[in-house]
């Protein structure tokens, strides 16, 4: 199989509406995502970037599907890391569901090559970047070694 994939399921004691915003809205990302923030329209077709504090593009993309507050399907491409880059394109898809008092996140990340080094630094990071959104969302407060892009990055 030529394929790489990475999926990642946890449930949020909050609601698909504030779950929805805390993904795509800089006021929440920069508390959870190292400081980042998203630049799109937000509409299929719409460029999509992933902002780093210092002003450089992390990653980029194109909007896929957007359908609030179920399902958000963007290209994916780092554009800080060459060998990360040279890779092209992946696919990152949240699927958001209510399940009784919380949401069920299911984000999966994904490219058509075997063995993808992109693929397996995401299945390092969303881990944690997603405990430190569970974590906001439920308390207040995300996890602090989240909060700031890493230094030498």
């Amino acid at each position: 199989m030529n394929q790489s994939k990475f999926v990642y399921v946890t449930y949020i004691r909050t609601t698909p509406e504030k779950l929805w915003a805390a993904l795509i809205e800089p006021e929440f990302t920069r508390q959870y995502w190292a400081g980042t923030h998203q630049e799109s329209d937000w509409k299929v077709g719409a460029d999509w970037k992933l902002m780093i504090p210092d002003g450089r593009i992390g990653d980029s993309g194109k909007v896929l599907e957007f359908d609030p507050p179920r399902r958000l399907v963007v290209t994916w491409r780092n554009e800080f890391m060459p060998e990360l880059k040279a890779e092209g394109h992946s696919t990152c898809t949240y699927e958001l569901e209510p399940a009784g008092s919380a949401v069920k996140l299911t984000v999966t990340h994904e490219m058509s090559m075997a063995h993808s080094k992109m693929i397996n630094a995401v299945s390092q990071g969303w881990p944690h970047l997603l405990a430190s959104l569970k974590s906001l969302l439920e308390t207040g407060e995300s996890l602090v070694e989240s909060r700031t892009w890493p230094e030498g990055h």
